[in-house]
């Protein structure tokens, strides 16, 4: 089988393990990088080997059409053109998270999928995870019973990356978008995928990026600089409900004044709760009494394992051998949730759906 040739747009941070996931598979090959930041291009070009570099993806397209796949890894706001691009020139495509800036972006990549014969994945990494093969086998076994609550938090005390990240324009927000984007759309997945009827959402903007703060911090963007702008939220609440009757609380931070950084999401169902967080334990009852299982071996989400599984989906996708996990009627479902809670946290009130 000959090799699926891919190109990678946007070589920051995050592109990193797309390219890691890309080398570890015998059928791709690494063909291509495009960016606008010319050093960053030749840095990642001369780290990965890679001598196909570009600072215009129209050019790339243009002047390498053997290229089959195209891997968005850029800035929010440039996913929908970029995707759209690679798309109309008949590529199969593999964006990040989140799909786009708005519901109406996220419909047009739809459309230029459709329009196209291609596919189009949105990169919900955390449904390629152990901890959620864990708990669908859980499900299947019927061990959870119904669904009927969740809960999901990211806090970083500290963690606001810089660079694009907390720059609105460009971001889209804050860690609503960049981190609340994977917990409602793994809750939306364990959960069958029910559609969002209402949010209730609020926003805060205090503590900001914290310049002053001297300890390093653990989340850096590749375009961190000390001429950053931070006009996004620094933390995010919100209320889903879904069509299942379902209710999922949220709650994100890049910057609050925890005691140490949070980050799991538990499922409670009529059997059985469960919380995923660096291993999955489950909270149930036997013969009378309350029990609580800690789930031995490898249960948890590994970072750089996951996106292999999800750039190996993504090859399997376009060679016919899978159907898509991750499709685009997916990631529009998401920017419904993501815009209405923005929504919401501006007006002061619920937005129905």
């Amino acid at each position: 089988m000959e090799k699926i040739k891919v190109a990678i747009v946007g070589v920051g941070s995050i592109s990193n393990v797309h390219i890691r996931g890309y080398l570890a598979n015998k059928n791709a090959e690494l063909y291509a990088f495009c960016d606008i930041n010319e050093k960053r291009l030749h840095y990642m070009g001369e780290k990965y080997g890679v001598t196909r570099l570009y600072t215009d993806e129209a050019e790339m397209l243009r002047d390498l059409p053997e290229i089959e796949a195209v891997s968005v890894c850029t800035w929010n706001s440039a996913h929908a053109p970029c995707s759209i691009m690679a798309l109309n020139a008949g590529k199969h495509v593999l964006c990040e998270k989140p799909m786009a800036m708005s519901v109406e972006e996220a419909l047009e990549m739809q459309a230029a999928a459709e329009k196209n014969g291609r596919l189009l994945m949105i990169g919900f990494v955390r449904r390629f995870g152990q901890d959620c093969d864990t708990v669908m086998d859980l499900m299947a076994n019927d061990r959870l019973g119904e669904l009927y609550y969740a809960k999901a938090l990211n806090l970083r005390r500290n963690g606001a990356p810089g660079g694009w990240f907390g720059d609105k324009s460009r971001s889209g927000g804050g860690p609503l978008i960049d981190l609340g984007v994977h917990s409602i759309d793994l809750v939306r997945y364990l959960m069958g995928k029910p559609r969002a009827v209402s949010v209730y959402g609020s926003t805060f903007t205090k503590l900001k990026n914290r310049p002053n703060i001297k300890t390093s911090k653990a989340y850096v963007s590749a375009g961190s600089s000390s001429n950053d702008v931070y006009d996004c939220e620094d933390l995010a609440t919100a209320m889903v409900r879904f069509d299942n009757g379902a209710v999922l609380s949220l709650e994100m931070s890049f910057s609050l004044n925890v005691p140490e950084n949070q980050n799991y999401i538990q499922l409670f169902g009529t059997k059985s709760g469960v919380k995923m967080a660096d291993k999955v334990e489950i909270a149930s009852e036997m013969d009378g009494y309350l029990t609580n299982i800690s789930l031995d071996g490898k249960t948890g989400f590994v970072f750089d394992e996951a996106f292999v599984r999800e750039t190996a989906h993504f090859l399997d996708c376009i060679a016919g051998k899978a159907v898509c996990r991750n499709p685009a009627e997916d990631g529009v479902e998401l920017m419904r949730i993501l815009t209405a809670i923005y929504q919401s946290a501006e007006s002061g009130h619920e937005v129905i759906l």
